[in-house]
């Protein structure tokens, strides 16, 4: 089942859960809506890692949001907002670890064999390809910049 079918399996469950379901329910459609913009702009079906995509730019969204209701004080938008990162967390896949995203940092500065800060670009390139999706872009270039240095 791909991550566009997944998604109308959860909505028709969403929707038979009736109200315990109500946030739920309007997470996937606000995520449905933004993948079938996606489709409509690009005049094509989009793939699960396009999908994937939109996804973790929503949930990056929401975690900025999520800082702003927390400075203000607003806890009634602060636990919807987490509420609806937990609902689009389910569709990530697994995020790695700090430890995990130095070891594979390590791996692609000796590929590439940069010796200073000079080569963030020629590691950066290679690395995100590996993990994205799978670890946040500014947590990545804060460890390459730490081993580099």
């Amino acid at each position: 089942m791909n991550l566009n079918e997944r998604l109308t399996e959860d909505m028709k469950a969403a929707l038979k859960a009736g109200p315990a379901g109500k946030a739920r329910l309007e997470t996937i459609r606000f995520l449905r809506a933004a993948v079938k913009n996606a489709e409509i702009e690009k005049h094509a079906p989009l793939s699960d890692d396009e999908i994937l995509g939109i996804i973790t730019k929503q949930v990056k969204q929401l975690r900025e949001s999520l800082a702003d209701f927390q400075r203000s004080g607003r806890q009634d938008l602060v636990e919807k907002t987490e509420a609806e990162i937990a609902v689009l967390s389910e569709y990530l896949p697994e995020q790695l670890s700090a430890d995990e995203v130095r070891d594979l940092a390590r791996k692609v500065i000796a590929q590439v064999g940069a010796q200073g800060a000079r080569d963030m670009g020629k590691v950066m390139g290679p690395l995100m390809a590996q993990v994205r999706g799978r670890a946040d872009g500014k947590m990545v270039q804060q460890i390459v910049k730490e081993l580099l240095g």
